[in-house]
């Protein structure tokens, strides 16, 4: 008996069923914390205590492994952005971890993430950069991604926005997010996620490629050249999930009415 999800609007329908009642990024939040103390525990918490429980539990949960990777071997002086389509709720957390570490991954996110009460701190050690809901939140957030880039971290962005979970084809996507790699002229990768079937088991496995680097063409205006590493981006997630035939362990079927059922 398998799910299908019935959607009408590729661009805003989200699936992700999390039912968190999301609060707006303040003017005030804090995307850069000097404090010592902070920065010590945000160390233990990352590098010590999340890193290997991120890699203990892909393995077990989704039996995920990188095809690719090396490529990223050049860049690790280097900060960079990743590009990534949004289909595993918790996959999509912990995959850009594994995929830099040891460098640390910021994930560029939705003010849900920060917005579970009691754990506010701990995502934000966890390297989460809610989109700010101000001008002056803008202004503190395009600092904290210059800072991140210039101390050679890598910032992921799921440029689709919307989680469809198991979804085994590319949406198509806006080019806002990709003014930041024009802004801070650094290189970019995408990390599309797929779905194999399992010799055991019902949930697919995760084979997750990669490919890049690509570069914004400086010698175009602004918008040409954004356009242009938007497209890249997309049609090199687009031929990576069409490497291998996948697994649709969900079916989403196009209507003119969004409403989900089993059969």
């Amino acid at each position: 008996m398998r799910k299908i999800i019935y959607y009408s609007d590729e661009l805003n329908d989200d699936f992700a069923e999390n039912n968190i009642k999301t609060i707006l990024t303040p003017s005030t939040h804090r995307y850069i914390n000097h404090n010592p103390i902070y920065r010590f525990f945000t160390f233990i918490v990352y590098h010590i205590i999340a890193s290997p429980l991120v890699f203990i539990f892909t393995k077990i949960a989704y039996h995920q492994k990188f095809i690719n990777k090396k490529i990223l071997k050049k860049y690790k002086k280097s900060g960079y952005f990743v590009y990534s389509n949004h289909t595993c709720l918790i996959g999509d957390a912990f995959m850009p971890t594994l995929l830099s570490f040891p460098k640390k991954n910021y994930l560029i996110c939705n003010p849900d993430a920060t917005s579970i009460k009691g754990l506010k701190t701990l995502v934000s050690m966890l390297g989460a950069l809610p989109i700010p809901s101000t001008i002056k939140g803008n202004k503190n957030f395009l600092e904290a991604i210059k800072h991140h880039l210039n101390n050679k971290k890598a910032i992921t962005i799921y440029p689709e926005a919307h989680i469809w979970p198991y979804y085994t084809k590319i949406r198509p996507f806006k080019n806002v997010s990709f003014t930041y790699p024009y802004m801070f002229n650094v290189p970019c990768f995408t990390m599309t996620t797929t779905y194999a079937k399992r010799k055991i088991g019902k949930r697919p496995k995760i084979v997750t490629y990669v490919d890049g680097p690509f570069f914004c063409d400086m010698s175009l205006s602004k918008k040409e050249s954004v356009q242009k590493l938007r497209d890249e981006v997309y049609n090199s997630m687009l031929k990576c999930s069409r490497i291998n035939t996948q697994y649709e362990y969900i079916k989403y079927i196009h209507s003119e009415k969004n409403s989900l059922v089993n059969q």
